[in-house]
């Protein structure tokens, strides 16, 4: 069994989804821990990727939100006490725009200049009042997370960043998951209707049957495609919204987006920033509108962790380990 002193990464997901995704982008899988504190009941995925220790761990079935994120980073930094920088890598809810060309499988960082990249704000009041309300202030990025950002983003605009072959790779290695949705869905599935246009309550079917592909209900889009170098997957940089509500409302995210600019909604990640410093990472599977449907949840969480994984291999390991630990900078220990 593997010693939790030896893990100085922790990366969360929310849900099974991501955490299958995460294991994809492992190099190395490791014994499960010796011990975890008594009243830990986080489940633990151990590896490595590149020269990086890691310890991956779910939210538990069915728990969603600010609170159980928290819980599980507190359980997490009890039980591997040596982690020093954390991930929260997953799905979210895009938020396009014309600034924004945001489409389904793209990554979204929540990095901004000056800011740590996520807000939290009230659904209530912004459905009762018609605007956005902030409600706390969320602490930054640490420092090394958001070097390797940079570092990362100098690599893309040499290189691309190749974030579709190193999923169909992944996948080539773990065929099942081909098979069990995660590989790239067909382009037509991907829909963005026009805001006004609302899912029919009620109506569990799929988009593509209850509300169809009729051009004057889309948002018309130029197809995206690889070429002269340019990328499938794109990767957005911009503020990450976070609420315990689901964003499911077109009219409310378009509002939100033209005061914040913001790039995406989740719903765990401002329950973190000041419990587990940590960069978020989201892979888009949906628009934050009444159109939902699980088609893409499985790739976005693929390229999320794609993302999270050459970001790990920016950062050299005595770096991490000059870092406090996470523990100590939330006790305020010297």
């Amino acid at each position: 069994m593997s010693d939790p002193n030896n893990y100085s990464v922790g990366w969360i997901c929310a849900i099974t989804t991501e955490y299958v995704a995460a294991q994809a982008f492992l190099h190395e899988r490791h014994d499960g821990p010796k011990q975890v504190s008594v009243h830990d009941n986080n489940n633990y995925t151990l590896g490595r990727i590149g020269t990086h220790n890691v310890v991956i761990a779910v939210l538990p079935n069915g728990e969603y939100g600010l609170s159980s994120a928290a819980s599980v980073a507190r359980d997490m930094l009890h039980s591997f006490p040596n982690i020093r920088i954390g991930l929260m890598v997953g799905i979210g809810g895009g938020a396009p725009s014309k600034k924004h060309d945001i489409r389904l499988g793209d990554v979204v960082v929540g990095v901004k200049s000056g800011h740590s990249g996520i807000i939290q704000y009230d659904f209530g009041k912004a459905i009762q009042n018609q605007e956005f309300h902030e409600t706390g202030f969320l602490n930054q990025t640490p420092t090394l997370l958001r070097a390797a950002v940079s570092g990362l983003m100098a690599q893309h605009e040499f290189n691309g960043n190749q974030l579709e072959q190193a999923i169909d790779s992944a996948l080539s290695i773990h065929q099942r998951l081909r098979k069990r949705g995660y590989k790239r869905p067909e382009a037509a599935t991907d829909r963005l209707y026009q805001s006004q246009f609302v899912h029919p309550s009620n109506d569990e079917s799929a988009c593509a049957i209850s509300c169809g592909d009729d051009p004057s209900h889309l948002v018309e889009r130029q197809e995206r495609e690889e070429e002269d170098g340019d990328d499938v997957v794109m990767i957005h940089y911009g503020l990450i919204a976070s609420a315990n509500t689901l964003m499911k409302d077109a009219a409310i995210r378009d509002r939100l987006v033209a005061k914040r600019d913001v790039l995406c909604f989740e719903m765990e990640a401002a329950g973190l920033m000041n419990h587990f410093p940590c960069l978020v990472i989201r892979g888009i599977c949906d628009y934050s509108d009444s159109h939902k449907n699980k088609k893409w949840q499985g790739y976005a969480a693929m390229a999320a962790a794609a993302y999270a994984r050459d970001l790990l291999l920016q950062i050299a390991p005595n770096k991490i380990e000059a870092e406090e630990k996470i523990s100590d900078v939330l006790s305020g220990k010297p």
